[in-house]
């Protein structure tokens, strides 16, 4: 079966996703499998436990755009709302480029950085920046980001990786945090999640000389986690989410993502505690730590019943949003 996302209304109910594709293949039940492919700029295939998500704009080196990031957002919401996907893999079409940074061409000119509407009000919505409000969305994923990064990423290519949980790189990609050398500042909420992931001194001199490195550097400051032919990393990808969802309770994780992204932020270790101890009293009330205990005692493959969509502890989420102000 498959889909667009432009057949879909701009409002869509993702509660009713299952009965639209119901509809639309005339049955009961949407099927195990569905390949769902976006309207313009990215391509969206679910293949067993695995979406893939693949920047899709051959001709521009998978230059970053406002369509693209809308596109990227309802794929999000899409693999959140289907409890059959366990992991989403993230990478762009080609062996050239994951992302080239923001389209500097776009289309029908146009602003390029910022929306092109004066506004008095630095609050008014109009100023959020289009990389912030995608990596946001990432931040709030309930299902485990891998990004497979095959080549340049630079600009918004680069930070648009930083939320996700796990990043591999092929041989030939190459990194930039280049806003200095374009006359702005970096993006994407990139300045809370860059020093987090390779530290201070180095977001500092990468971000300040804006120079390009390539994946081996990546991989010794740790923005990576393992660096691969070309060839071979879609394929290492995958092992990595099969790993996730072979052997992993989908609550488990999605709470572990949500644990370790935001508690590790906060001003204390009494933060964590708190969050650490009701979930551990409610999770191991539940049927997937009753199956997790049967499985490892029987020597057996898991069979977690448990779903993110209906058994999430009662708790959860257990912080305030904030909004753009």
């Amino acid at each position: 079966l498959t889909v667009r996302l432009d057949d879909l209304p701009g409002d869509y109910d993702l509660a009713l996703f299952g009965d639209i594709l119901a509809g639309a293949a005339g049955l009961t039940d949407p099927p195990p499998g569905l390949q769902v492919i976006a309207a313009e700029q990215i391509k969206l295939d679910i293949d067993g436990p695995i979406a893939t998500i693949t920047l899709h704009r051959p001709d521009k080196m998978n230059a970053f755009t406002r369509t693209m990031m809308g596109e990227i957002i309802a794929a999000l919401d899409l693999t959140d709302a289907d409890d059959a996907v366990r992991a989403v893999i993230m990478t762009g079409h080609g062996d050239r480029a994951f992302c080239a940074g923001a389209d500097l061409t776009p289309d029908g000119g146009g602003h390029v950085f910022s929306d092109p509407n004066p506004v008095d009000d630095l609050s008014d919505v109009r100023v959020r920046d289009g990389g912030g409000r995608l990596t946001l969305r990432m931040f709030n994923s309930q299902k485990p980001l891998i990004g497979a990064c095959n080549g340049v990423a630079v600009g918004v290519g680069a930070t648009m990786q930083l939320p996700f949980d796990m990043r591999l790189a092929s041989e030939n990609a190459r990194f930039g945090f280049v806003f200095a050398r374009r006359g702005i500042t970096p993006e994407a909420a990139s300045s809370w999640f860059l020093p987090r992931l390779v530290g201070m001194p180095t977001a500092l001199e990468w971000c300040m000389t804006g120079r390009i490195f390539d994946a081996h550097e990546a991989l010794a400051k740790g923005l990576v986690r393992s660096v691969h032919p070309l060839g071979e990393l879609m394929g290492a990808a995958r092992a990595l989410a099969n790993e996730i969802a072979d052997n992993t309770s989908a609550v488990s994780v999605a709470m572990t993502r949500a644990m370790l992204w935001r508690l590790s932020a906060t001003e204390h270790p009494m933060m964590a505690h708190r969050v650490d101890s009701r979930a551990i009293y409610r999770l191991s009330r539940s049927a997937d730590a009753r199956e997790g205990v049967r499985s490892f005692l029987e020597k057996r493959a898991p069979a977690y019943p448990d779903k993110v969509g209906a058994n999430m502890p009662d708790f959860y989420p257990w912080w305030d949003e904030p909004g753009y102000a």
